[in-house]
């Protein structure tokens, strides 16, 4: 999941969701919390805005939040997938973060490769893995403020 709109009146690090950011991240939590890929566990980005995401995401859900340093911007998204690879395979986990990264993540565990697909802000997927590696993800729904 992408985090939710924010605001540009500060810089990139200290940017906050906007009322739409908040109300666009609430509408597809609800979508996902009435999904068959409800997540166990919400893994998030340390900046504000992926924080604040998560935790719309994390009262909807009930479930636990948990920062990951790797989950900036700018990260290579084999590191997340690294993290992915010593969770158990049957867990779910809703990963909020940041363009390029939602989109590149996504396309490695889709199509194996890191050209990123783009997203909008609050949009989510919803990805099935039954072996944990590139190109081995199959994209089950999309969810869209």
């Amino acid at each position: 999941m992408r985090h939710g709109e924010a605001g540009w009146h500060s810089v990139d690090q200290q940017r906050e969701l906007t009322e739409a950011g908040r109300y666009g991240t609430g509408r597809v939590v609800h979508q996902i919390a009435e999904s068959p890929w409800r997540p166990r566990e919400i893994w998030c980005s340390t900046l504000i805005r992926a924080r604040q995401t998560a935790a719309i995401a994390s009262e909807i859900l009930n479930c636990r939040v948990t920062e990951k340093p790797f989950l900036a911007p700018d990260d290579d998204p084999g590191l997340c997938l690294d993290a992915l690879l010593e969770e158990s395979p049957a867990t779910r986990v809703l990963i909020i973060s940041h363009m390029p990264l939602v989109g590149a993540l996504a396309t490695l565990l889709v199509d194996a490769h890191r050209q990123g697909i783009p997203f909008m802000t609050s949009q989510a997927v919803a990805l099935e893995m039954p072996v944990v590696g590139p190109g081995c993800a199959d994209l089950k729904a999309q969810f869209l403020p």
